[in-house]
């Protein structure tokens, strides 16, 4: 498989990956939860790196996990106080937790090849150059199969706790009257966002990440109403402008992860500004239109 191939499918997989959950995230207002775990991975890879010394090692990814988790269970457990209300729950644990990742990276790996800008910039390009070889035949890179096996995970969770998911994203309450554990079940799917959103962040980053989940679900929203229609046409925005804003960065030499969420913003605003001009269109002038 060619560099280029392999970093234009790493593109595209890590875009679906992050478009599933990223479809329920936008349905239950809680985007911005996302960049909240996005920043509190930070600890769980010094952590997991502290442990193993060893930056590609798989308990990197279950320890950020973990440590993207503690944001929503920390959420959840000051909302339940009824203490603090709205967001100012998430505004206390992720900043709290991004801090004491920071601090660590400062004080015990400063030395190392673990920085900030490694962890919230990522690099799509540098994330390609690490291929994986099989019978000595370089069969792509290898975040490509790691990016795969979390959208298979994330596809097979939608697909499997669908009418569960739907109910208790549209009405909780009845869900619950209905025996559905709509508090374990919303868990295993910020369990879902928080292993999406650590395997993505050497290829996207941590910040830019957030791009990836929300723009093309929220662009979608704009579109159809109806949640199947809705799946379809975030994958399909999601697939359509990672695709295009690649090959976007790849002409203008700019960085290839930031080319992505521009582009996925520029399709955002281009579906707002028609859906709001058919909203304004008076009804002689639709009727015309017809």
């Amino acid at each position: 498989m060619s560099f280029l191939v392999g970093v234009v499918l790493l593109a595209v997989v890590t875009a679906v990956a992050c478009a599933l959950p990223g479809t329920f995230m936008v349905l239950r207002r809680s985007s911005m939860l996302v960049d909240g775990i996005s920043h509190a991975v930070l600890p769980g890879i010094v952590l997991g790196y502290f442990l193993t010394r060893n930056p590609d090692s798989p308990w990197l990814l279950l320890g950020a996990a973990l440590s993207g988790l503690l944001v929503v269970l920390g959420s959840e457990y000051l909302t339940r106080t009824g203490l603090i209300a709205g967001d100012a729950p998430q505004g206390l644990v992720f900043p709290a937790l991004f801090s004491v990742g920071v601090i660590l990276v400062s004080l015990e790996f400063s030395d190392v090849h673990l920085d900030t800008h490694t962890v919230l910039v990522g690099d799509l390009n540098l994330a390609g150059f690490r291929q994986l070889t099989v019978g000595g035949l370089d069969v792509g890179p290898a975040a490509l199969y790691v990016m795969a096996g979390v959208a298979v995970l994330n596809g097979a969770f939608v697909w499997l706790f669908y009418p569960r998911l739907k109910l208790a994203t549209f009405d909780p309450a009845f869900a619950r009257s209905l025996g559905i554990p709509t508090g374990l079940l919303n868990t295993a799917l910020m369990l879902l966002v928080a292993v999406t959103v650590t395997a993505a962040f050497n290829v996207a980053g941590a910040i830019l990440v957030i791009a990836l989940m929300v723009v093309p679900a929220a662009s979608a929203f704009l579109l159809t109403k109806r949640l199947s229609r809705m799946i379809a046409v975030t994958l399909v925005i999601a697939v359509g402008g990672s695709f295009a804003g690649f090959w976007l960065a790849y002409f203008l030499d700019a960085p290839t992860s930031a080319g992505m969420a521009v582009f996925q913003g520029i399709v955002f605003a281009a579906v707002f500004v028609a859906t709001q001009s058919r909203r304004t269109v008076p009804v002689g002038g639709a009727a015309a239109a017809r």
